[in-house]
């Protein structure tokens, strides 16, 4: 996966979670918890819409890989 579909992928799936994000707004390397206010359940909620349309497993412990932007782009472009 290319970072450019990586980062389409993961802003597609911080859309489901908070469908109001203002995403272009959002530095690559800003916590997306705080920047979007996102709660610990909106949180695993992106994790799993993440896998679902990755199709790759994210567990708890790549879940704290997905915290920023850039680090889910490269989470997802060595997986895939």
């Amino acid at each position: 996966m290319t970072p450019d579909e990586a980062r389409d992928m993961i802003q597609a799936a911080l859309l489901t979670v908070a469908p109001d994000a203002e995403l272009g707004d959002v530095a690559a390397d800003a916590d997306l918890r705080e920047e979007l206010d996102l709660d610990s359940i909106d949180f695993q909620a992106y994790a799993a819409e993440l896998s679902r349309r990755s199709g790759l497993p994210v567990t708890e412990d790549d879940q704290r890989r997905l915290t920023t932007l850039a680090a889910g782009v490269t989470f997802l472009s060595r997986a895939g």
